[in-house]
């Protein structure tokens, strides 16, 4: 196997593989994913894609409205113009590379509505839109002769190099290589699992971000998490699958442990406020009511069109014991996604030269402190491209030599002590969910500091384990240093 890339890009999300079809077809490629190449965050997004796109009721500054009032005007203006302006761009692109939206009767691309959103400017592939991109994208990519595509393979560490950077990757049988590049691009998702609950899947670990500030990146606003506020709740899976906002923007209602409605206690806009306001109303809702039980009823619509409009959540919940189309579904706000990130400018480039950040682990600020609903898949699309354009204008001055790390091997080293990672879920579930809780916040930071003191003092053996619980003490590290 080659080890030496013009360009290596870690995840295998949205991002991560927009950015490989964009970069020039004579740059050597290496995309490298922790697990298998559909598990990501980008194949479980079910709403869909925002964005002006031949839209003669709508027009980019409303979107930009809606996303700077859903971020709490906290946005930067400079990426967020570049996000909405180029989002005619990538939806249209994305389709000639495959990608099948829901068409009306006349054959019009449907758009839908969600919460925040003041027009109907959603794109969508029924209500597994994510899946259907990552698939679509994939199908490109492994038809690009100059990517090579590398599953199970675990990012250990990274070091900055006098041609780029040395990454040291451990492979599937366990064995570990160093990989170099001119480039390196940082594709690697949320910190979902540093929560007891969440709607991320398992590779959601926050490995990007950690190992980009031990590297000297600068990591901004790493405490705005957003919390979904109708995720399945069933208590007894660490991984809630979500309902999808779109549930609500087609009519669902929100009813508290009475089977009453009352968004219309806590926001004009009832059902379809931002996400932040939804969840705070629940939760200020569940101590007025003390009960956490809280449900999504959506029965009062035909339901031939709900089979058809959402068949993946209906199915999904069908396995769970629930009709969508006759029942009351119970819902709780749980974590959903991250507005910081490692800070990029408007190429998604961070202040370390030639290293890049797309997707959910950036922080390009478009979101603010509380993302608008399906501009996660855009800001994948419209960023992942700056940082291919940027590359291939700085590639052309690159080295013909790669400059390598000799990384250290401890064969000697004990595994780290059990218990490490569930640990930390429990010290952010109590003390930074929807309302903070500032003792509990205090107390935490205190045990986290031990921890991440502990990880990064001794010497123990280099496994999933060990580098998922030094990336999850890293991240509620920086989260908690923040809130308090």
């Amino acid at each position: 196997m080659n080890n030496n890339y013009d360009v290596i890009i870690v995840g295998s999300g949205v991002s991560g593989l927009y950015a490989a079809i964009n970069l020039p077809e004579n740059l050597n490629v290496l995309i490298m994913t922790k697990r298998n190449l559909t598990l990501c965050n980008s194949a479980l997004a079910q709403g869909g894609i925002a964005g002006v796109y031949d839209s003669p009721n709508d027009n980019i500054q409303l979107h930009q409205n809606d996303t700077l009032i859903a971020g709490g005007f906290k946005n930067n203006n400079e990426t967020l113009h570049i996000l909405v302006s180029e989002a005619a761009y990538d939806i249209s692109n994305i389709m000639k590379l495959g990608v099948d939206f829901d068409r009306n009767p006349d054959g019009t691309l449907h758009r839908t509505l969600e919460g925040g959103h003041c027009r109907h400017r959603i794109f969508h592939h029924k209500d597994a839109t994510g899946f259907e991109v990552v698939t679509k994208l994939l199908e490109k990519v492994k038809q690009l002769k100059n990517v090579t595509i590398l599953e199970n393979a675990l990012m250990c560490d990274i070091k900055k190099t006098s041609t780029g950077f040395s990454l040291n990757i451990q492979l599937e049988d366990e064995s570990n290589q160093t990989f170099n590049s001119h480039f390196l691009i940082l594709g690697t998702g949320g910190i979902g699992r540093v929560y007891e609950y969440t709607t991320n899947s398992a590779i959601a670990t926050g490995d990007g971000i950690a190992m980009a500030y031990e590297l000297g990146a600068d990591i901004k606003n790493l405490s705005f998490v957003q919390f979904h506020p109708t995720a399945f709740n069933n208590r007894h899976t660490r991984e809630c699958f979500l309902i999808s906002e779109a549930v609500r923007g087609e009519g669902a209602y929100l009813l508290n442990c009475k089977g009453e409605r009352f968004m219309h206690n806590y926001d004009d806009r009832l059902e379809l406020a931002p996400r932040d306001v939804v969840s705070h109303a629940i939760i200020l809702e569940s101590r007025k009511q003390n009960s956490t039980e809280f449900y999504l009823d959506i029965s009062h619509k035909d339901p031939e069109f709900l089979r058809n409009r959402f068949p993946m959540i209906y199915k999904n919940l069908l396995d769970q014991g629930y009709d969508l189309t006759k029942d009351r579904v119970p819902i709780f706000p749980c974590q959903h996604y991250l507005m910081g990130g490692i800070n990029v400018d408007c190429n998604a480039q961070t202040k370390i030269k030639g290293l890049y950040a797309v997707g959910e682990c950036s922080h390009t600020g478009v979101h603010g402190n509380n993302r608008l609903a399906s501009n996660s898949l855009l800001e994948a699309l419209v960023f992942s491209r700056q940082a291919a354009n940027n590359i291939a204008k700085d590639s052309q001055s690159c080295p013909d030599k790669f400059d390598t790390y000799d990384f250290p091997v401890n064969t000697q080293a004990e595994h780290i002590p059990s218990g490490i990672r569930t640990e930390v879920r429990h010290i952010m579930q109590q003390a930074y969910f929807v309302i903070p809780d500032k003792a509990a916040a205090v107390e935490g930071f205190e045990r986290i500091k031990e921890l991440k003191k502990m990880l990064s003092t001794q010497s123990y053996h280099i496994d999933a384990n060990y580098i998922e619980a030094r990336s999850l003490v890293t991240v509620a590290y920086l989260v908690l240093k923040e809130v308090i």
